[in-house]
């Protein structure tokens, strides 16, 4: 049986708080080094409830911004043509935004 989705945004919220605890703050400081509204903050740890953006400013003040990248994984290469072409797709990228950082 799936967790249901109000059982995952309890244990989203208690697992913020545990890490805000964890690093020694208050929720007015987490509220405040994130740039989130400490009602919003309370709203994140209590109901889980808050928008994608208040969401990653938690994570990065509890230093966890590298777990988000594991939220939504890259499926697998279903082929070797596929997984090239992959390669090829993220350095163009990576061109890209090297030529855009330069100017």
């Amino acid at each position: 049986m799936e967790p249901n989705i109000a059982d995952q945004l309890s244990s989203l919220g208690q697992r913020i708080k545990t890490r805000r605890l964890a690093l020694g703050l208050t929720q007015k400081a987490a509220a405040e080094r994130s740039g989130v509204a400490y009602r919003t903050w309370r709203r994140l740890e209590g109901e889980a409830k808050a928008s994608i953006e208040d969401l990653v400013r938690a994570a990065i003040a509890l230093r966890c911004e590298q777990d988000l990248a594991r939220l939504f994984p890259e499926p697998a290469a279903s082929s070797m043509d596929e997984l090239l072409e992959r390669q090829r797709q993220a350095e163009l990228m990576k061109r890209k935004r090297a030529k855009r950082a330069r100017f």
